[in-house]
C-alpha cells in the first residue's frame, strides 16, 4: 500500500523525497504548460499596418490608409504591452505591425503635404490645366456604339 511522502528529499536531488518510515524514494515530477498565446492586439496591429500600407500605395486611397495606420500603431503599442505578460507571445508581431503602420502614416503624410504644396503653386496648377485641356482635345467628338 502506499503511504503518504513527506519531508523534503536529499538536498542534493530534488527527485528524491522521504516516506514517513524513513525511506528515500524517488518522485516522478511533471510540468504541465499551457501553449502560449499570441496577442490579438498584436496580431491586429500587423493586419492593420498591411491594409495601411497597401491602402497608401494606392495612392487615392491614401486618406483611409493615414486612418488604418493611425489605428494599427495604437493596436502595436497594446500589442508590445501585452507581450510583456507571462503566456503571451508576439512581441515581433507587434513590433512588425507598428513599423508597418508607422511607415504608412509617414508616406500618408508626406503624400498629403506635397499635395498641397503643388495645389498652392499657381504655375504647377496652369500647367496642370493644359495638360488637361489637351487631353480633351484629342478626345472624339462623338462615338458610335455598335448595335447587336
Amino acid at each position: 500500500m502506499s503511504r503518504p511522502l513527506t519531508g523534503r528529499g536529499d538536498e542534493n536531488d530534488p527527485h528524491r523525497v522521504t516516506d514517513i518510515d524513513g525511506r528515500s524514494v524517488d518522485v516522478e515530477q511533471r510540468v504541465v504548460t499551457k501553449p502560449a498565446r499570441t496577442s490579438t492586439a498584436a496580431a491586429f496591429a500587423l493586419a492593420f499596418g498591411v491594409a495601411a500600407l497597401v491602402c497608401v500605395l494606392i495612392v487615392i486611397l491614401s486618406p483611409v490608409g493615414l486612418v488604418l495606420g493611425i489605428i494599427g500603431l495604437i493596436l502595436g503599442i497594446l500589442g508590445l504591452r501585452a507581450s510583456r505578460k507571462v503566456g503571451i507571445t508576439g512581441k515581433g508581431v507587434a513590433i512588425a505591425g507598428t513599423v508597418l503602420s508607422a511607415l504608412a502614416i509617414v508616406i500618408s503624410i508626406a503624400f498629403a503635404a506635397g499635395m498641397v504644396t503643388v495645389l498652392n503653386n499657381d504655375s504647377a496648377v496652369e500647367r496642370i490645366e493644359q495638360e488637361l485641356d489637351k487631353m480633351r482635345d484629342k478626345l472624339p467628338d462623338s462615338v458610335e456604339v455598335p448595335q447587336p
